[in-house]
């Protein structure tokens, strides 16, 4: 099987031949540099280059942004660029972008799926985008001081992404199609349950409604610790969550218990990357009955970090190739 076959078999809880053998995140600048010593010669530049010298499936990937070149950028990080709704109306000329994606980028990628190469799309999502805007702090009291403001905010972002998936359907159709978030930290959500129903459900369930429509899965991408924030998304119409991380408590077992029919993406501790192969093989062992079941495409919980030597990597990928095959017996 192909890469996108593997992946697509996954998806539907189908068996492939094997389970895809795929890295979602970019690799750390740091965790490169670290490489880059240790022997990745320096004509590897890009991730697919990476990802290719370590042997990794063909995995291709569509970023879109709500944002055009040469939106004002905030004066620190974790600032804001709107208050109000004047500050909204002067930057809506930076925003959404009528060409939302370069078609020749889309033309390249086509052709890579028609080899095989699987495909998955990240877009800003309903929570992450008015956030982007107000600025960290004042996006959270935003929900209580500027209602009408956010709900225009992403009735704007729905008409954009509704736009951009028939626009990049037209060329290609990604696989999966994420909802950055980030809205949970290590001790879970940072909105209330009334709050994510009150402000955002209704964008949710149209979002992943026009998804549907054009038979992708719908993920949410959110870090952090997401038990809550896992049914919340499940009565919307998502179909998925990533990156799962360990360290935050996650308990990959305990939600696909809870939601048989969920999708996963993610859920093996970075951490353990760097104490031997034991260590590993324990991380694998304790994800394998998910693996069993289908639906689940394990991949590093978030991006690889630099105290992950080349060696562990490719002893990391190695042991991932062995549980992918034992995973789909």
């Amino acid at each position: 099987m192909k890469s996108r076959e593997r992946i697509q078999a996954v998806l539907d809880f189908q068996k492939p031949d094997r389970l895809p053998i795929i890295e979602w995140a970019p690799y750390w600048d740091k965790t490169i540099e670290r490489w880059r010593s240790e022997g990745l010669p320096d004509n590897i530049q890009t991730y697919t280059q990476i990802r290719e010298y370590f042997g990794l499936d063909p995995m291709l990937d569509v970023w879109i942004r709500a944002k055009s070149p040469g939106c004002p950028v905030p004066s620190s990080h974790g600032a804001g660029i709107v208050s109000c709704e004047e500050d909204y109306d002067a930057i809506l000329p930076y925003l959404y972008p009528k060409e939302p994606y370069d078609p020749r980028a889309l033309e390249e990628i086509a052709a890579g799926c028609e080899q095989g190469a699987g495909l998955w799309g990240w877009f800003e999502g309903f929570f992450w985008h008015p956030r982007e805007l107000f600025g960290i702090e004042e996006h959270l009291y935003a929900f209580y001081d500027h209602p009408a403001l956010m709900r225009r905010m992403n009735q704007d972002l729905l008409e954009f992404f509704e736009r951009t998936v028939d626009f990049i359907c037209s060329f290609v159709k990604p696989q999966f199609l994420a909802l950055a978030e980030d809205m949970s930290y290590n001790h879970g959500p940072m909105i209330s349950k009334s709050i994510f129903d009150e402000q955002l459900a209704d964008f949710y369930v149209k979002a992943f409604g026009i998804l549907k429509a054009h038979c992708i899965k719908g993920f949410v991408d959110s870090d952090g610790l997401v038990d809550e924030p896992v049914d919340w998304y499940a009565g919307v119409g998502c179909n998925g969550f990533l990156p799962l991380e360990k360290q935050a408590g996650v308990d990959l077992l305990k939600y696909r218990q809870k939601h048989p029919k969920f999708l996963f993406l993610g859920g093996f501790d970075k951490l353990c990357m760097n104490k031997g192969e034991n260590a590993m093989r324990t991380e694998f062992e304790r994800l394998l009955p998910v693996m069993r079941q289908g639906g689940y495409i394990l991949g590093v919980d978030h991006q690889t970090p630099p105290e992950v030597s080349i060696e562990d990597y490719k002893l990391y990928i190695k042991l991932l190739r062995e549980y992918s095959e034992l995973a789909a017996k």
